[in-house]
């Protein structure tokens, strides 16, 4: 009965905890109930980055209620000084008796921590509620935190026949509106859109947030030789410079040409003449990127399955065929000779956006 109620109250800090997504990076989304002999007296949610966390929010609501409550907390406690004081602090002085928390923080400042704080405060701590469905809130948070590198979603809209253009180019718009709007709330929810220079010779995209309120993601573009016109719309979409990762191959004029255009231009090592996308990616995560939108083209897309760096992808099917055998596909390169070489792909779930498909799914590296 007890595990009934906590999963109970844990489930709504989950929900609050969910309506921080897109304003809290790199910090992870949570969400915090205060409970008092059954009944709710406080709750809160980290709203933005740099502001009070979900278990600040919670206490200040609940008031002088809090003390003897118990406190159900999406995530571990932080017991360090960060943008803002400790929230172990905070719970011991509110007078909390018990802190359920879903999952332990994996960020090494905290990762047991804040339980063993709180212990030795004479708090009664459980943990593990509802754990897998507080890391899949946070899973860009935690896999970046652990190893370094930032949660790709590889994303496409692509005809029945499987083409995201036609072979003279044409791609916009192969979607409807309602697709559109979702891919762009997509790109509000992740921390950087990255493009292959091919898409911005070919489209010319501002790869800005337009269609849904959110902050504009970092815009990033793969690109070995600094071909990226000075005159592309995406150097100037934005208030912040996009960055172009180019190998030591690039032309110096070109890359100055860049940089006076208002890029930021990184010289990131090369794999077969083009950029080493995890070496970006990973210098993207030192940056503090957690999540990157892959949006095209076939080539890197290619190149991020193949090093195993994607984990999910939104597949936006219209329901028209384009046909031609040099028409682009959203996975180029290679490709895999045998079926058994294939990337599975779990999870799958299918929405119908207007008269689009979409197909989402984890890709298991």
């Amino acid at each position: 009965m007890t595990h009934e109620r906590d999963a109970h109250w844990m489930r709504r800090a989950l929900r609050l905890a969910a309506r921080g997504r897109g304003s809290t990076s790199p910090n992870p989304m949570v969400g915090a109930v205060v409970v008092k002999r059954g009944r709710l007296v406080g709750e809160g949610y980290h709203r933005k980055l740099g502001g009070p966390h979900a278990e600040v929010h919670a206490i200040s609501a609940a008031g002088t209620a809090a003390r003897g409550a118990t406190l159900y907390v999406t995530l571990e406690p932080c017991c360090h000084y960060g943008r803002t004081p400790p929230c172990t602090d905070a719970i011991i002085e509110a007078g909390l008796s018990r802190v359920v928390a879903a999952c332990l923080d994996p960020f090494p400042q905290v990762n047991g921590r804040g339980v063993r704080a709180l212990r030795a405060a004479g708090v009664a701590v459980d943990v593990g509620v509802l754990e897998d469905e507080a890391r899949q809130l946070n899973e860009p948070y935690f896999k970046h935190t652990t190893t370094g590198l930032p949660w790709v979603t590889l994303k496409a809209a692509l005809s029945l026949d499987g083409k995201i253009a036609t072979e003279a180019g044409e791609s916009k718009w192969i979607t409807g509106e309602r697709a559109r709007t979702e891919a762009h709330r997509l790109r509000a929810v992740h921390d950087a859109v990255l493009v292959g220079v091919g898409t911005v010779l070919a489209d010319d995209p501002r790869l800005t947030c337009r269609k849904v309120r959110g902050s504009c993601p970092l815009r990033a573009i793969v690109d070995s030789r600094a071909r990226t016109p000075a005159t592309a719309a995406v150097l100037t979409a934005d208030k912040r410079p996009p960055v172009i990762a180019v190998t030591r191959r690039a032309p110096a004029r070109r890359v100055r040409r860049l940089k006076r255009a208002g890029a930021e231009v990184w010289t990131v090592a090369s794999q077969g003449g083009r950029v080493h996308l995890k070496t970006f990616l990973g210098r993207l995560g030192k940056r503090g990127v957690q999540s990157v939108l892959l949006e095209g083209g076939g080539t890197v897309a290619a190149a991020a399955l193949a090093d195993g760096l994607v984990d999910r992808v939104y597949f936006f099917v219209a329901p028209r065929i384009i046909g031609g055998a040099q028409a682009p596909t959203p996975v180029g390169g290679e490709g895999v000779a045998r079926l058994a070489d294939a990337w599975p792909v779990s999870s799958v779930r299918v929405r119908r956006l207007g008269g689009d498909l979409l197909i989402t799914g984890d890709i298991e590296n």
